[in-house]
């Protein structure tokens, strides 16, 4: 599932773009999230070029794709394990206010006595304009690769990035 739009306060003040994709995983939530907060088993599936540190919060990360080549640094606002995971990170120049951090918020709830679970992820805060809709694409398109690799990962052990970006 996908879905991109723009939200507003209730004053109708524009706050920017925002999408969610979500998909389900055959795997118990503890494993999942699991996959997703240790850099190591990140690194295998998702983080081309790498990953360094644990998704805790407070923490500042850094995850390194071969696409798109230079360590991005993500900071973690929230990490709630098993059940939600908050980052921000920096967006392309000119596509957010002030060039400030979008943010992603990343959930895991669990399905069928804990044997699935479904993990939404959020992203939210560029400009509503033709370079913020692009760059918000672009996220959206990355987000739901990783969601198929981490699902081909847990549930496979097969690296779907592997050779698909050099």
């Amino acid at each position: 599932m996908s879905e991109s739009d723009t939200t507003t306060t209730p004053s109708g003040v524009d706050t920017g773009v925002r999408f969610r994709v979500s998909g389900r995983i055959g795997r118990p939530v503890g494993e999942v999230f699991e996959a997703v907060a240790n850099p190591g088993e990140l690194s295998r599936y998702f983080t081309t070029g790498g990953a360094q540190g644990r998704l805790t919060a407070g923490a500042t990360v850094t995850w390194d794709f071969s696409d798109f080549p230079g360590a991005f640094p993500v900071q973690v606002v929230e990490a709630i394990e098993g059940e939600r995971i908050v980052l921000r990170w920096d967006p392309s120049p000119g596509t957010t206010p002030d060039d400030r951090p979008t943010t992603v918020t990343m959930t895991f709830a669990p399905l069928d006595d804990d044997t699935r679970t479904l993990v939404t992820i959020t992203e939210e805060g560029w400009l509503d304009t033709e370079a913020g809709r692009t760059a918000s694409y672009g996220n959206c398109e990355g987000w739901t690769g990783m969601l198929c690799a981490l699902k081909v990962w847990t549930e496979h052990g097969i690296n779907l990035r592997e050779g698909f970006y050099i």
